[in-house]
């Protein structure tokens, strides 16, 4: 299939449909509006619904309800947006239903403003509503990749039964770049047995959706259903790529946008003759702790870079388990960083200087 120069959020939203996704429940929010107002003109067609809901907090419960019933459904928001479907979002986590959720980051806190940034890493993946839960977090860093990732993300989400979050920011949803929907290799994903469409098999126990336990035991089987669940998505779901990392002595962490300047940064920096690498987790949750700890086997040091005061920072000082210092570097107010930003601080590095 040839490739088609698209806006970010709008190859999110046509993946999405490639994907089977037939439902989207959402409400306006700038940098990700596109993603809306794509699915509203495409899914009429392919005969599924587009509904604008009355907030965000109805729009969540609306994906809530059409997950269990076994629907592939999609929403998406922005920062303050998420931070409204919080709560729905721990309710189907806890339900154990699928569906993908979109969170074009913007700056904040607050309202903030419509500028790129990266300050949602702890909500999206420290468990940003209430309880013991966690989201599969996926971190695009190209446009091409954003729509493969929800692909992805939906074959995720019914193999575990749990919600996918593409955590992209307002850069990746508004650039432009080619895009190629290729033919997904779809997983063989089990049969939505347990999906709320009817009694009409008796042979079947009926489906009850609910995420209410009032019986201790009852809520601690579910818990430890969820542990499991969630050792395993680490075990086989965690991705990292690796940039120059072989004779790296110095190496940069970053992800999403932030990640394909810092490969810039890198080449630069090693036509200076700084042995820089890069580490990016493509998978926010889980983790990639393993690929840090071996790299502080190597390194000398670890660089960090964000658009924020510094959330990711802490994973990786963490995975180093205090093997390697790990420095930060980050901006604010919107700005993105530049590759020489990134150089100067390798330097810095080099010359001792913090």
């Amino acid at each position: 299939m040839a490739k088609k120069l698209m806006k970010g959020s709008e190859a999110i939203g046509e993946a999405a449909i490639q994907a089977g996704c037939r439902y989207f429940f959402g409400y306006p929010i700038t940098p990700q509006n596109e993603i809306p107002e794509y699915m509203s003109r495409r899914l009429p067609k392919e005969g599924g619904c587009f509904l604008q809901a009355e907030s965000e907090v109805a729009a969540i419960n609306m994906v809530y309800g059409a997950a269990g019933a076994g629907a592939r459904v999609m929403t998406s928001s922005s920062s303050p947006g998420i931070s409204l479907k919080q709560e729905g979002i721990s309710y189907i986590a806890c339900a154990e239903l699928p569906c993908v959720i979109v969170n074009m980051m913007r700056v904040g806190p607050g309202l903030g403003g419509i500028l790129p940034a990266q300050g949602d890493y702890f909500q999206a993946t420290k468990g940003g509503g209430h309880g013991d839960y966690h989201l599969v977090v996926l971190a695009p860093s190209t446009v091409q990749e954003a729509a493969d990732m929800v692909m992805e993300g939906f074959d995720i989400a019914d193999t575990y039964r749990i919600p996918v979050m593409i955590l992209g920011d307002g850069m990746i949803g508004q650039i432009m770049e080619p895009v190629e929907f290729k033919v997904h290799q779809k997983r063989q994903v089990p049969e939505k047995t347990w999906a709320a469409t009817g009694w009409s098999d008796k042979s079947r126990p009926r489906a009850i959706i609910n995420s209410l336990y009032i019986e201790a035991e009852q809520m601690k089987a579910v818990s430890e259903r969820l542990l499991a669940r969630y050792a395993q998505i680490t075990e086989k779901e965690t991705k990292v790529e690796e940039f120059m990392m072989d004779d790296a002595q110095y190496c940069i962490a970053a992800y999403g946008t932030t990640a394909r300047i810092a490969k810039s940064a890198v080449v630069k920096a090693r036509q200076m003759g700084i042995k820089a690498g890069l580490i990016r987790p493509i998978t926010i949750w889980p983790f990639p702790s393993e690929a840090f700890a071996k790299a502080a086997e190597q390194v000398k040091a670890f660089l960090t870079v964000e658009m924020s005061t510094g959330q990711m920072v802490e994973d990786v000082r963490l995975a180093v388990a205090g093997k390697k210092p790990v420095y930060f570097k980050g901006t604010l107010g919107g700005f993105v960083p530049t590759t020489q930003d990134m150089v100067n601080e390798l330097v810095k590095l080099t010359e001792g200087r913090e």
